[in-house]
């Protein structure tokens, strides 16, 4: 599982021009699934997005979760992440996920998110083409592979 985690002071998610999802400050994060990914990835990878500290403390140091903030997390479903460009200028897609696989275990994520924060968390719709609106905080950009655990 790859996740483009972009800190937001608001972000929102609309289909066929009407809003499917909206959060004020906290994360948007783009989410890319390939065929070898399991739960075990979604549960390592929901550890570290709640446990990241990245929001100001009081002294301006970033030193503070999700968590501690009460923040909103809004998730992207983007196959786009896992494009293989190391051959020519069209890029594959082969190591994205099927959908029986993605649609379950991006479901489970957004799950577990979930249960983590104490609240809902906002969705695209998996497969659908989607606008998606943020107001980037910072900026403030990370990326996390469960494949490549930095």
């Amino acid at each position: 599982m790859r996740i483009v985690i972009q800190r937001v002071s608001s972000a929102s998610v609309a289909i066929d021009g009407h809003t499917k999802s909206a959060i004020g400050p906290g994360y948007l994060i783009l989410l890319g699934i390939e065929a070898a990914d399991t739960e075990d990835d979604a549960q390592w990878l929901v550890r570290k997005v709640v446990g990241l500290r990245v929001f100001d403390d009081a002294e301006g140091v970033m030193n503070r979760s999700i968590m501690d903030v009460g923040g909103d997390i809004l998730v992207v479903s983007q196959f786009t992440l896992m494009a293989s460009y190391k051959k020519g200028n069209r890029p594959s897609w082969l190591k994205a996920a099927p959908h029986a696989l993605s649609i379950p275990l991006y479901r489970r994520f957004c799950q577990l998110l979930s249960e983590a924060l104490g609240k809902p968390v906002g969705t695209g719709e998996f497969g659908a083409m989607m606008e998606v609106a943020l107001v980037n905080d910072g900026p403030v950009t990370i990326c996390m592979d469960t494949k490549n655990k930095e």
